[in-house]
């Protein structure tokens, strides 16, 4: 199990990516809580096959955050994340993780699996996902 703090204006996708990368995690679920500047989701559209963009211009409190790590096509890190946020007037915001910006910070939790994940791309879906 890891425990990684994000500091303020780190790019939440990215350093959780660069982390699983550095300490070689091919498979692990992902949770955190903390808030953002700003952050970007996607809702997957299956008849476009691609994400429509959410994107959230406020500073808001991460209320739930979860995923998984697995390996990709490409050999690397490959997080699938999900998350669901509170805004100031207390409505939620939520869907597939893009982007966030930490304010002030991150506390996430990953816990490696026993077994090796990995993700390969459906192209009939336009998605990767897991296959054990």
């Amino acid at each position: 199990m890891f425990v990684l703090i994000l500091e303020q204006g780190e790019e939440a996708l990215k350093s959780i990516t660069e982390f699983a990368n550095r300490e070689n995690i091919t498979g692990a679920s992902v949770a955190a809580i903390g808030a953002f500047a700003h952050a970007n989701f996607g809702w997957f559209d299956f008849a476009a096959k691609t994400y429509k963009p959410i994107e959230v211009n406020e500073q808001c409190e991460v209320l739930s955050l979860l995923g998984d790590v697995a390996q990709g096509d490409e050999g690397n890190a490959n997080l699938h994340l999900h998350a669901v946020l509170g805004l100031q007037d207390g409505t939620l915001r939520g869907g597939h993780l893009l982007s966030g910006s930490v304010q002030p910070t991150l506390e996430v939790t990953i816990t490696e699996t026993v077994v090796h994940l990995r993700r390969k791309k459906r192209l009939e879906l336009g998605i990767a996902l897991l296959s054990i």
